[in-house]
């Protein structure tokens, strides 16, 4: 059984999008495949429309559970000839669970051994990590596959793996995985950064880089909401094409024919959004409502002021809506305004006494004869600044 790992380290280079479609390419060719996902986030199970919540057995039972076998976990696919070993979240602890079990990195192969003699091809999608299952892997698989975007930190990816690859082949004697393959993915043919990165690499490791590459295309993203491959969703799509062309140089024959038959109309997302978060939703709402805006305020409580907002129509609504309370009615200051003969200034020093009549006196007379208006407010200041000034 020939066995496939396809790793790296970067996330976000596409290596769920390759396994799960690389794996369908090759049951498209008559070969019998498992596609093992061994990531926590399960992408390959969601991929062919499997809740991972729902399954009852899954790869990490298989590998931490001594009485079940890998047989016990497989689920069949609409793919016809494949078959999917699924993930779930609780991968996540296998490796702590791992951690003293002696020859832990020996445990994948021994549950690939198990069912090697029903399939032709088993492909892992491992995790964007190195942990015990993806060391595991390695040490399994036959071939690897690094999918690199055309991007720095994916190649810095693959430099990583390059140097796991090789202290794995000296330390487990002897490992297999000597047909090292790297994939361009999400190639932007449009940029230059895109197109030197494929000349460079193409240059430094030659015929390890797989002649397809894969592009962009909005297909592959739009696939998994259906819960299959792209080569079921949009089997003439630019994807499909590559993906069938990758799977080609594989098995070492020639990329096979497009199919005449199975053009879609499919376009967009093909799941409602509200499946996914309906019951997280429900269970614990996100938002805490505000008081409403007609509780009393206790003393010494800040009103808020929204007069920096703009004066919309729906004022009132928007205070309501976002917990502001109802403005006030303005109040009534009743401020005196000094008549024409009245003389107001501000002084930091001694207060004379009252009714003094001497020139520059510092007294403010208060006597509330007349409400302050808006208009007068101006006036006020104008006479404070002449007396200010004449004393300078």
């Amino acid at each position: 059984m020939k066995t496939i790992a396809v790793v790296n380290q970067k996330g976000g280079c596409g290596k769920t999008t390759t396994a799960v479609n690389l794996a369908a390419a090759l049951a498209e060719q008559q070969r019998n495949v498992l596609l093992l996902d061994l990531d926590p986030q399960a992408h390959a199970t969601l991929g062919f429309g499997l809740d991972p919540d729902n399954l009852e057995k899954t790869v990490y039972e298989a590998a931490t559970c001594p009485g079940v076998k890998l047989a016990d976990v497989l689920v069949p696919t609409a793919m016809p000839r494949l078959t999917l070993a699924p993930s779930s979240v609780m991968l996540a602890s296998a490796d702590v669970e791992l951690a003293r079990t002696a020859g832990r990195e020996l445990i994948l192969g021994g549950l690939l051994k198990s069912v090697r003699e029903k399939f032709d091809v088993c492909v892992m999608d491992c995790a964007p990590s190195f942990g015990v299952l993806t060391i595991g892997a390695l040490v399994a698989a036959s071939d690897v596959i690094v999918p690199v975007q055309a991007h720095y930190y994916s190649l810095e990816g693959l430099r990583r793996v390059l140097e796991t690859i090789r202290l794995i082949r000296e330390r487990f004697h002897p490992c297999s995985a000597e047909n090292l393959r790297i994939l361009l993915t999400l190639v932007e043919d449009r940029t230059t950064l895109s197109k030197q990165i494929q000349l460079q690499m193409r240059e430094i490791f030659g015929s390890l880089i797989f002649e397809a590459v894969i592009h962009n295309d909005v297909r592959l993203c739009e696939a998994p909401s259906a819960g299959e491959s792209v080569l079921q969703y949009a089997p003439r799509s630019r994807g499909a094409r590559e993906y069938r062309a990758v799977a080609a140089e594989i098995l070492g024959g020639a990329a096979p024919m497009e199919p005449v038959s199975g053009r879609t109309s499919r376009r967009g997302i093909q799941k409602d959004l509200s499946e996914l978060f309906g019951s997280v939703l429900a269970s614990a709402p996100l938002a805490t409502p505000r008081p409403a805006a007609t509780e009393s305020r206790t003393a010494g409580d800040a009103v808020p002021n929204d007069d920096h907002l703009p004066k919309t129509k729906g004022r009132e609504s928007d205070r309501a809506r976002v917990g502001l309370a109802a403005p006030e009615a303005p109040c009534d200051l009743n401020l005196e305004i000094p008549s024409a003969g009245e003389e107001a200034t501000l002084s930091a020093t001694d207060t004379p006494p009252p009714n003094s009549d001497t020139p520059g006196s510092h007294s403010v007379e208060a006597v509330a004869r007349t409400p302050r208006s808006r208009a007068a407010a101006p006036a006020v200041g104008r006479t404070a600044l002449r007396h200010i000034k004449s004393r300078s």
